[in-house]
């Protein structure tokens, strides 16, 4: 097997030389090289490791938490990389200034915006799904992680991806996308990978000893497949050249509108709200000591949210090209969408019947009552902005980018801190986290943080809009475009503070995480068997 993975690392490295001296971009040319590196890195790894005795197996009945423990890291790590940009670029808005000018536009807004993006979203979003799930589907199936070390293929080959956009964004080489997807090759990348996630997570419940599958365990695989397909749809593509980053693609015009709003709805729907819905599912109840409220409402919930949410999209191009019943289509079902959300969020809550005292003394309990107190909130907005009437004034605006955030920071961010507050003492072997009083003060940093981004975006988004649509007495518009961009400078200001507190909560989660596995005691560290599910 060592000779095999020689042989290919071989031939990855070879082709990576070819490509660095055949590249007709540099974002090609630096991924090359990039490639190149990490291959050879790995044949001289490999090779090292031929003749040594083998490894040990490890039980069946151990838990695969190395890469769990990997994947809090990279959370943590890619979580603040994406808050950083976020604060930057905000701060460019109200400061134009601030986009250098180093000669090639590598920092200015445009490059460093789907940078944010896809930090935020797919590394510390996307990192911190991969530790969680593999983390509840071990204990939830008492049995190990299947494929062995297919596991870490999934772990390292994800951060390559990260990477490898990430680059590819500042580089400015994107398919000019809605999400700025990256190069052809880099999506080719990511589905292999993708596969090898939904393999062994499916694995690993095919191998489960427990008969019954949790619910935490439906919304994670139906967030990894649906996700799957949209990815492989979304980004349909021929290259120009194999030698190359360009890429010609397949839908055009208001298809590929309708195509990218389909994808970009549901990479909501499924990546930012089923998979943490997964997250809420076990550690709600797991922080608070007690059973979820109801297990059938989990199972109506599941099943209407899968079936509404992949028709919603549409709702994002009303006054477009789009024909009308599609538009109207999405928003229906968009209205109807607001039900089966709220029933997760209630859900959520009521599971802390005879535990609300806890909210008290257990911050890590109030991040997830507060997370759960912003995905009621965005699920209620989020129909409401989709009517066409109210969708007049709020589209394009800086309501909608209000909208996201609130979602995004106070949703996705928080319930994932109190996962990460959560996994780091029991993956270390600690009995808690190294200070409590400082899981507070990233409570109420990051809850003033989301308070001043968001309502600073409304305010300055209804008021863009209104702007926007006053016409004087002979029927011309009143303000220009730039009259809109003085008016909302007071708003940006405060979006950039509001961006530096929630940066600054942030930053003393990761302090507070790292004294935290200093100082875990590797002698008192217990090995975590498989036991009856958790």
């Amino acid at each position: 097997m060592d000779y095999v993975k020689l042989a290919l690392l071989g031939v990855v490295t070879l082709v990576a030389a070819i490509a660095t001296n055949w590249a007709r971009d540099l974002a090609f040319q630096v991924h090359a090289v990039l490639i190149m590196l990490i291959a050879g890195g790995m044949f001289v790894w490999v090779l090292r490791g031929i003749g040594e005795p083998a490894m040990k197996p490890v039980p069946n009945d151990v838990y695969h938490d190395g890469i769990i423990r990997a994947g809090v890291i990279a959370t943590a790590f890619w979580g603040i990389a994406g808050f950083l940009v976020g604060t930057f670029i905000a701060f460019q808005l109200a400061f134009p200034a601030l986009n250098f000018d180093w000669g090639q536009p590598f920092t200015n807004f445009g490059r460093l915006r789907p940078l944010h993006t896809s930090a935020v979203i797919f590394a510390f979003g996307g990192n911190a799904l991969i530790a969680t799930s593999f983390y509840v589907v071990q204990r939830t199936s008492a049995a190990r992680l299947w494929g062995g070390n297919l596991g870490w293929f999934v772990f390292w080959g994800y951060q390559l991806f990260i990477v490898l956009a990430a680059t590819g964004y500042v580089l400015g080489s994107t398919q000019s996308k809605e999400y700025a997807e990256p190069e052809w090759y880099v999506d080719i990348w990511l589905t292999i990978v993708w596969l090898a996630y939904l393999a062994v997570f499916m694995g690993t419940i095919f191998k489960r000893r427990e008969r019954h599958i949790y619910v935490a365990n439906w919304f994670f695989l139906a967030f990894i497949v649906t996700v799957a397909m949209l990815h492989v749809v979304n980004n349909l593509s021929v290259p120009v050249s194999i030698w190359g980053s360009k890429s010609v693609q397949v839908f055009s015009g208001v298809q590929d509108a309708m195509t990218q709003w389909w994808y970009g709805h549901n990479a909501v729907g499924f990546f930012l709200t089923a998979g943490f819905l997964g997250m809420m599912y076990y550690f709600v109840p797991k922080q608070a000591g007690r059973p979820i409220y109801s297990y059938k409402l989990s199972i109506i919930h599941f099943w209407a949210l899968i079936f509404l949410y992949i028709w919603a999209g549409p709702h994002h191009l009303h006054y477009t090209a789009l024909p009308d019943w599609a538009s109207t289509l999405g928003m229906v079902f968009s209205i109807v969408l607001w039900m089966p959300s709220w029933g997760g969020m209630i859900n959520g809550l009521m599971t802390l019947q005879g535990a609300w005292d806890k909210l008290r003394t257990d911050p890590i309990l109030r991040m997830f009552v507060l997370s759960l107190g912003f995905y009621g909130m965005s699920t209620f907005e989020g129909p409401m902005m989709s009517i066409r009437a109210v969708n007049s004034l709020s589209h394009y605006t800086d309501w909608t980018i209000g909208h996201v955030h609130s979602g995004a920071l106070g949703w996705n961010g928080m319930i994932t801190f109190a996962c990460l507050y959560f996994l780091t003492p029991r993956l270390w072997g600690r009995a808690q986290m190294y200070s409590i009083r400082a899981i507070s003060w990233h409570f109420w940093l990051a809850t003033l943080g989301i308070v001043l981004y968001a309502a600073s975006m409304w305010v300055t988004g209804i008021m863009e809009g209104l702007m926007w649509r006053e016409v004087d007495d002979q029927g011309f518009l009143v303000n220009s475009f730039a009259d809109t961009v003085s008016a909302k400078f007071p708003m940006y200001v405060v979006r950039g503070l509001g961006g530096v507190l929630f940066l600054s909560g942030a930053l003393v989660m990761v302090w507070n995480m790292f004294m935290t596995i200093r100082g875990a005691d590797p002698a008192t560290a217990t090995v975590p068997h498989a036991q009856p599910a958790e």
